[in-house]
């Protein structure tokens, strides 16, 4: 299975972990069989957060694995600065609880994730 990641700076959505606890993330979701990686990228940010956006830079892919129902997930996923252009963040989709924009010293303390805390780091270099 591999993935798309995008970087809203710093836009977090949060969803339920399985466990029942609130994640802060950046949105993420599938590339469909039609779209790149960067048309995906700015199709879930539109979903999962409301905003319209337009791609600054790459910031690379990261590739990790997870257990998920017990059978061994291989991901990549790729990272984007982006602009947020439009769009209204009350118009985000069911899949998250909240949408929320951070402060980028305060987006890095509240990701839930290491790798997403790292590409906002890397994001932060960007923006110099």
């Amino acid at each position: 299975m591999t993935g798309v990641q995008t970087c809203a700076l710093p836009i977090f959505a949060a969803r339920r972990t399985r466990r029942g606890e609130l994640a802060w993330g950046l949105p993420k979701g599938g590339i469909e069989p039609h779209e790149t990686a960067e048309q995906a990228a700015l199709r879930e940010v539109r979903e999962e957060t409301g905003l319209e956006a337009e791609i600054e830079a790459s910031l690379g892919a990261s590739r990790y694995v997870y257990v998920w129902d017990g059978v061994r997930v291989r991901k990549v996923v790729h990272f984007f600065l982006m602009r947020a252009t439009g769009g209204d963040v009350a118009l985000h989709d069911h899949e998250m609880e909240e949408v929320r924009w951070f402060p980028l010293p305060s987006a890095l303390r509240k990701a839930t994730y290491r790798g997403e805390r790292e590409v906002l780091a890397r994001a932060a270099d960007a923006l110099g």
